[in-house]
């Protein structure tokens, strides 16, 4: 079976997020950081939104 793919088939790219959704390792970094990231952040406003004692 020959298949040929023309000029205009041949440049097509292919859009940023399917290329995301398409690679389960950018999910699973993207799964694990995010959450890390934002918990780190919300941690570290709840340290400095402690009173200091007298």
């Amino acid at each position: 079976m020959n298949q040929e793919i023309s000029g205009t088939e041949r440049s097509v790219r292919v859009p940023i997020m399917q290329r995301i959704m398409d690679n389960p390792f950018i999910l699973l970094f993207i799964g694990v950081v995010f959450p890390a990231v934002f918990y780190i952040i919300w941690g570290i406003m709840e340290i400095v939104s402690i009173p200091i004692a007298p």
